[in-house]
């Protein structure tokens, strides 16, 4: 019980120091490796050295949480002169560029992705008000406006959603949905600057909570005509890469949140398997709870947080041990977001409060000194 106190009042104090510190090494690191100088997050595993809207969102909250407005600066201009046609107000950004085989670099893909437009519009808002910079408020306000206009669909039986993206996820049978693409704090913030958001907020917890019932989010779901949800027709019960993110989410829901207590218990279970199995499970069949395979640093990162709130001590330590013997490796670009996102939180940089508002450790340490 002593060694446990001990244990857990060195983390604390590990925390707070990692707070008090404006530099976040970590950000710089992934800058270096995998930001171009015109500002262009690179996924430099994959051939066409492809940029995607959902690394670009992803960074430009990674410079808000590190007080970084010069790097935030040059990532929001790369995004709107490269993946909006030069104009953010009126096109939601590319979701893919990258070298098109022909010695072009291009937009390989139009069509958006709207996890990666509902960052982008948050950290815009965030940016405007932690910053106090108008036009950046201005900007994620117009911006929502068009995601709203462009891609919120009724459900029937569901209420009001945005689709994934605009093309290739309505049909016949029902629409396709990503329960990682919907942060609960993200609508919370929206629905705070715009009432018409709580619906979405209302639908996106339904959406949470009932398309895993086993506490096992699935990477993608089906939402059926007067039906109800089924297994997605293309990866069926599978929570992997892309489910990974709905732990992550949940875990960091701020202190007061109505939904967090909720939702930190329905996804318990994800933490109980990880404490278990002693890593992540790569694979999870949402619908048996069978597991194969042992996830990436990036899913120890991504579990921090909910660990800490289910009180896995163990666990969350043996996570933290594990990140620290096999970080992320330097050109997995997926990896290292998962690391600073959940990493991040750990080391205290960044919360959310109760209305999804973003609180950074440099608000009051080290607003004065910024980068």
């Amino acid at each position: 019980m002593l060694r446990a106190l001990c244990c857990a009042m060195a983390l604390a104090m590990a925390g707070r120091a990692a707070a008090a510190d404006c530099t976040w090494p970590a950000w710089d690191a992934f800058k270096r490796d995998l930001i171009s100088a015109d500002g262009r997050v690179i996924d430099p595993s994959l051939p066409q050295k492809p940029t995607t809207s959902e690394g670009q969102s992803y960074a430009l909250f990674f410079a808000l949480v590190a007080n970084d407005r010069e790097n935030f600066a040059r990532l929001l201009e790369w995004t709107q002169n490269n993946l909006a046609g030069g104009d953010l107000d009126r096109h939601l950004p590319a979701w893919l560029w990258g070298d098109d085989g022909k010695g072009r670099w291009t937009v390989l893909d139009a069509n958006n992705a709207n996890d990666a437009d509902l960052w982008l519009a948050y950290s815009l808002l965030e940016a405007g008000r932690l910053w106090q910079v108008p036009d950046y408020l201005g900007r994620g306000e117009r911006l929502l406006a068009r995601i709203q206009a462009q891609t919120l669909r009724r459900l029937p039986g569901l209420g009001a959603l945005p689709l994934p993206g605009d093309l290739g996820f309505e049909a016949e049978q029902g629409w396709r949905l990503n329960p990682s693409y919907l942060p609960p704090q993200l609508l919370r913030r929206f629905a705070a600057s715009d009432a018409r958001w709580a619906e979405v907020a209302i639908g996106g917890l339904r959406l949470l909570r009932e398309g895993a019932p086993l506490g096992l989010a699935p990477d993608w779901l089906l939402w059926r005509h007067e039906q109800g949800w089924a297994a997605d027709p293309k990866s069926g019960s599978r929570g992997s890469y892309d489910a990974i993110r709905v732990y992550l989410w949940v875990g960091m829901l701020g202190e007061g949140a109505p939904e967090r207590a909720g939702l930190q218990r329905h996804f318990a279970p994800m933490a109980e398997l990880t404490a278990r199995l002693g890593a992540p499970p790569e694979n999870v069949d949402t619908t048996s709870g069978k597991t194969s395979g042992s996830g990436p640093a990036g899913f120890s990162a991504a579990l921090l947080p909910l660990l800490a709130a289910s009180e896995q001590h163990t666990a969350l330590q043996q996570q933290r041990d594990r990140l620290h013997r096999h970080p992320p490796r330097r050109k997995n670009y997926y990896n290292r977001v998962l690391a600073l996102f959940g990493m991040g939180w750990d080391e205290r940089r960044y919360r959310f409060d109760a209305d999804g508002r973003l609180l950074p450790s440099w608000e009051d340490a080290c607003a004065t000194e910024g980068n």
